[in-house]
């Protein structure tokens, strides 16, 4: 691994240092001599997963009474980077797991349904999923197809769900349904289901361009019986709100995660300049390389700079939907365009999939379109103008 000395940030107390050396660490020595092993079969070890909640990995950020860390999101950020730094990056769903899906079952779940779920996905006996995207509907949230039936007093799922991430290994899916489709968005709820399931099945684990080791699915839900008190807050209606107001973390997140793609791609790159020779001179020597670098540099930094400002503003409660959305799709054009860039100095090396540029340019194409697409976002931004 190539080691990133991350710039300080106001945000990283010493203990969230000393914690980021501890994760760094768990990363080097069990997770990172299997990933060549778990791009080649589409997916991680299930066994990884269990490991990940041994070393308090997983729920960081949730209560201590519900099996968490008793952390924030700072922590969760702070994982984010440092699969990131190691290559592995958000193909190893921790992030989703801790950060997007268990946040859902603490802000809006019942008692019942946090002291239910929540310790077994801190644990890694159950691995979380959230179904949002279905075959025609992506950024639409509000036009899915997805119903959920009251039937005696239960609900009965009937629907299709794709591209969801974890959807090999879930066994736990939060699924986005209609339960009044007469009702637009204050028809949607969010139902819990567990995997096993009669009706439940999972589909092909879907073959990308990048993220190889992510295991990525079609969901079908076959009249899938679930119990009412799976209905996520036990109130019909609200799904939408809960979406909403939960996608400006999941938006900072992959804005975090792209900051820390940047700064490894200028490390990567830099170094290889300069061991890498043209006519005789390291072709870090040569002028265009130079301001070339200089330019990403810069562009990392000021990303940087921004993120951690989102990231303070997120803490301490003040971040507005508007801004997260700037973070998305700037920071994930800017990766796009710095991966890309560090790429055509590695030459016909760079077009190798062995060599960690390669992976970084396949996999941050699939950032300006999960989490909203940047179209979406800049439609998001517009309205607080």
């Amino acid at each position: 691994m190539t080691a990133i000395n991350r710039p300080a940030s106001r945000w990283l107390t010493e203990d969230l240092n000393i914690f980021r050396s501890s994760v760094r660490k768990i990363i080097e020595r069990e997770f990172a001599p299997h990933y060549d092993r778990w791009i080649e079969q589409g997916i991680v070890d299930r066994e990884a997963w269990r490991v990940a909640g041994d070393a308090g990995l997983l729920c960081v950020s949730m209560p201590e009474e519900y099996g968490g860390g008793g952390g924030t999101f700072a922590h969760e950020a702070v994982i984010a980077e440092e699969l990131e730094y190691s290559g592995i990056g958000i193909a190893f769903s921790i992030s989703l797991h801790n950060a997007i899906v268990a946040p859902y079952y603490l802000a809006y779940g019942t008692e019942d349904q946090r002291r239910r779920w929540l310790p077994k996905l801190a644990s890694g006996e159950y691995v979380g999923a959230i179904a949002m995207t279905e075959p025609g509907t992506g950024s639409d949230l509000q036009n899915v197809r997805t119903t959920a039936r009251k039937t005696e007093g239960d609900y009965s799922i009937s629907g299709q769900k794709v591209f969801i991430t974890n959807g090999q290994l879930a066994d736990l899916v939060l699924t986005v349904c209609k339960t009044d489709p007469e009702q637009g968005a204050k028809g949607i709820s969010l139902v819990a289901v567990e995997t096993d399931r009669q009706g439940f099945r999972r589909g092909r684990n879907l073959e990308k361009i990048g993220l190889h080791a992510s295991d990525t699915s079609e969901l079908f839900y076959d009249d899938v019986d679930v119990p009412a008190d799976n209905l996520l807050g036990g109130v019909e209606g609200r799904g939408f709100y809960q979406l909403m107001e939960k996608l400006v973390q999941e938006r900072l997140l992959l804005a975090v995660s792209a900051a820390a793609a940047m700064e490894r791609a200028v490390v990567l790159t830099t170094d290889y300049v300069k061991e890498r020779k043209a006519f005789g001179h390291a072709i870090l020597d040569f002028q265009n390389t130079q301001f070339r670098l200089a330019e990403c540099k810069t562009e990392a930094t000021i990303a940087r700079v921004f993120v951690d400002n989102c990231v303070e503003r997120h803490i301490a409660g003040e971040l507005d939907p508007a801004t997260a959305s700037m973070a998305k799709w700037w920071c994930s054009q800017k990766q796009g365009e710095i991966v890309d860039t560090c790429l055509q100095f590695f030459g016909g090396y760079g077009y190798m999939s062995e060599y960690p540029i390669a992976r970084m340019y396949a996999d941050a194409r699939i950032q300006r379109i999960y989490g909203g697409t940047n179209e979406i976002m800049k439609l998001l931004i517009s309205r607080s103008l």
